[in-house]
């Protein structure tokens, strides 16, 4: 058990990795730009506290993670959950779209990564990324997203490669389809039914069912404990079994 940091907490898999976390022990920091959601995954819990704000800028994350050392005292666990999903192809990607994806989805990680590795290394800690499937296999129109999320599985690799020798850990997990927000978003984008759009998804993976954002939980906070204590750089797919082929 100890501190972590979790960021994208006020929805989809940020908050259920939050609540998990909390579930199992941890005093958690949950930041998000959302407050009114933030204050619901953070109100059933006495060891969580909320950030509110945005990580556009490398102040803001070094920021974030000063606060939660006046908060806690120390930080053990670091885990990069927020991201954005601009669609398009490199024809229909503006520069605001490919600035915007690579800035939430990469710069925020790398800076907040940078801000608080001496303390995660003092602590014999952990950093867990959330990317995507499409970080390894592009979907379409998934352009500036499937470069940023494969740009933070190279990141964490090289965090594991650097620091392991400290006793730091690095990992990533690459989910599919997962039953959140940012997939209702894709279906209205397509124009779709949302029920029908789900079922679709849920159809493409080879077990026929979404995952849940407590099953990318589960594994972060599995990947944060001593259990994975020998998994470092570790690239972790949790789709159904679509990587398989």
């Amino acid at each position: 058990m100890g501190v972590v940091l979790v960021t994208g907490a006020s929805s989809g898999i940020g908050a259920a990795i939050s609540a998990v976390f909390a579930q199992g022990g941890w005093q958690v920091m949950a930041a998000g730009r959302d407050e009114a959601r933030l204050e619901e995954v953070a109100d059933p819990f006495d060891e969580m506290a909320t950030w509110v704000g945005e990580l556009g800028e490398r102040e803001d994350c070094d920021e974030l993670v000063n606060d939660t050392l006046d908060e806690f005292g120390q930080l053990d666990c670091l885990v990069n959950s927020a991201g954005i999903l601009p669609r398009g192809d490199i024809a229909q990607t503006s520069d605001d779209d490919w600035d915007d994806a690579l800035t939430v989805n990469l710069s925020v990680p790398f800076w907040l990564c940078r801000a608080a590795v001496t303390h995660l290394v003092a602590a014999a800690g952990s950093i867990v990324n959330i990317a995507s499937y499409w970080g390894l296999h592009p979907g379409a129109r998934t352009a500036a997203y499937a470069v940023s999320k494969a740009g933070l599985i190279m990141l964490t690799k090289a965090l594991a490669k650097d620091f392991a020798g400290q006793g730091l850990r690095a990992n990533v997990i690459c989910p599919g389809a997962v039953d959140t927000p940012m997939l209702a978003q894709g279906a209205a984008e397509a124009g779709m039914n949302i029920d029908r759009y789900l079922a679709a998804v849920a159809e493409s993976s080879p077990n026929g069912r979404l995952a849940t954002p407590e099953d990318i939980a589960s594994l972060a906070l599995f990947l944060a404990g001593d259990e994975a204590s020998h998994i470092n750089g570790a690239t972790i797919p949790i789709d159904g079994g679509l990587a398989v082929g």
